[in-house]
């Protein structure tokens, strides 16, 4: 998702010190066997498909398809990007829970995406129903853990970033004004694989880790008031939600996308 982004590289060192996760969070392993694979590597029977223009389900381009053990976001059908944001829903929402999702960037942008999707994708936390998401609806009101690659001008691009839509978070003490604010993570370039683990306390703490290391850390988020989801929400705090995988105009692959609930 595009909007202006803040460097926090420095401040992060401090924001990641005060946000606290429980112990048993802080010493999760990745390669454990107790994780669920949201995504089986065969179909997309356990996902919803929500895309701007169409109805909740429809997906008349196949944008999101599964070839040969990876789930794959393709653009061979369109013949412009046209603003068609897409989004992938796992079935059922959760509120506390670790995540685990290995992504690359692949080829090139779809002819009329925006600039700022090159290399642009992301994995939605917390997220809107998609039943409830209206026809145009570009983005689920949600938290998003953002997938940057790098775009080989010798620019930093970190990936593992955090931005908002229809949603505020606190994050160093405040609550950030601007759209999105960067990692810590260093740039991946090309099509290299990646992997981010997300830990998710529910209303509390959220923590993005690349190869180990924390590059974000955040807590407390919650609808904007004037979000699409708010009318129907009496409280503005975001406890739990849905995950969901992003279409931005930039072919992506995921060959894990898994999840271990945190009691």
């Amino acid at each position: 998702m595009h909007t202006t982004m803040v460097f926090l590289r420095a401040a992060l060192t401090a924001a990641i010190t005060a946000v606290t996760l429980p112990l048993a969070f802080a010493s999760s392993d990745p390669n454990a066997q107790s994780w669920q694979e949201l995504f089986n590597g065969n179909d997309l029977n356990d996902w919803t498909v929500k895309i701007t223009g169409q109805p909740v389900g429809e997906d008349k381009y196949q944008t999101f398809r599964v070839e040969n053990g990876l789930l794959k976001v393709r653009y061979d059908n369109y013949e412009q990007f046209a603003d068609q944001f897409g989004h992938l829903f796992f079935q059922q929402p959760f509120s506390r829970y670790e995540l685990l999702v290995e992504y690359r960037f692949v080829g090139s942008q779809l002819q009329g995406g925006p600039a700022w999707a090159k290399r642009n994708s992301g994995v939605m936390l917390h997220a809107q129903d998609p039943a409830t998401m209206t026809v145009d609806q570009d983005f689920p009101d949600s938290i998003e853990a953002q997938f940057l690659g790098g775009l080989s001008d010798n620019k930093q691009r970190p990936t593992g970033s955090v931005c908002t839509p229809g949603t505020d978070i606190m994050l160093e003490g405040r609550m950030p004004k601007q759209h999105c604010s960067y990692s810590s993570s260093e740039t991946f370039e090309g099509d290299q694989w990646v992997q981010i683990h997300i830990i998710v306390d529910g209303h509390g703490a959220i923590e993005h880790r690349i190869n180990n290391n924390v590059v974000m850390a955040y807590h407390s988020p919650q609808l904007t008031a004037d979000a699409a989801g708010a009318a129907a929400k009496p409280e503005l705090a975001l406890s739990e939600g849905y995950i969901a995988l992003q279409s931005e105009s930039h072919a992506i692959d995921f060959r894990r996308v898994a999840l271990r609930p945190i009691d």
